[in-house]
């Protein structure tokens, strides 16, 4: 009776053994978990990417796409064929081409493609269950996915070019003569720092000037922070 017994322990062993969910397809329990988390990574940088591109950040879409083609070769040497991820890939290439065409409509298209070909290799891989969409809304509330840039150039040519120059004394005709202090001047004073111009931006403007007669542009917080962000890069650019 005793081998019997023995016996069917060692079935029972084994059937318990063949109900245990196995890695997929021969990838080892930490490589499983480094696949997972890789996988999260890119759907994060997959939203943000649509955002940025949408909103005509550019360098921050060339950005994401570059942390998308890195993950993708992550992602690759821990599959059994590593040349599964090779057509998103290509497609990952299309949106690039579109980014740097500053295409939103191409880019748009492209997208699509990339998102529709993520959920075929999931279909093909088993995971079918895993279904990505173009985000509905930005996934973090702490970032901001327009060109802050492009938006406080654009603002400091129209609230503040009738009278300074903002980038380039050649091409730029202020209608005040003499004209105040260039945007060049004014970030290499020693006195420059962004909260400096924060605390001016949000004054009266009415200490400033010949006849203390700066007009007040009475911008919102959002467009102050566009142009302290510009000129903080102008800052960048200088050079010392």
């Amino acid at each position: 009776m005793r081998l019997p017994a023995l016996l069917i322990a060692a079935i029972l062993t084994a059937v318990a053994a063949s109900n245990v969910e196995a890695p997929a397809q021969g990838t080892s329990v930490g490589g499983s978990a480094a696949l997972s988390d890789l996988m999260t990574r890119l759907q994060l940088q997959h939203a943000k990417l649509w955002f940025a591109g949408k909103l005509s950040n550019w360098s921050l879409a060339n950005y994401e796409t570059l942390q998308l083609d890195d993950g993708l070769e992550r992602v690759s040497k821990l599959l059994p064929d590593p040349a599964r991820t090779a057509p998103a890939k290509l497609q990952l290439q299309a949106v690039r081409q579109a980014i740097q065409q500053k295409d939103v409509a191409g880019f748009t298209k492209a997208y699509s493609a990339l998102t529709d070909e993520c959920n075929s290799c999931h279909r093909a891989s088993g995971f079918a269950a895993i279904t990505i969409q173009v985000p509905l809304r930005p996934p973090v509330e702490n970032q901001l996915f327009v060109d802050q840039i492009a938006e406080g150039r654009a603002q400091a040519h129209g609230s503040c070019g009738t009278c300074h120059i903002v980038e380039d004394a050649a091409k730029e005709s202020p209608a005040y003569r003499p004209s105040p202090p260039s945007f060049l001047e004014i970030i290499n004073r020693p006195s420059f720092s962004p909260d400096a111009i924060r605390q001016f931006l949000t004054s009266s403007h009415r200490r400033l000037g010949p006849d203390q007669a700066m007009p007040n542009p009475r911008l919102a917080d959002y467009q102050i922070d566009a142009i302290v962000a510009y000129l903080e890069t102008l800052k960048a650019r200088s050079p010392r």
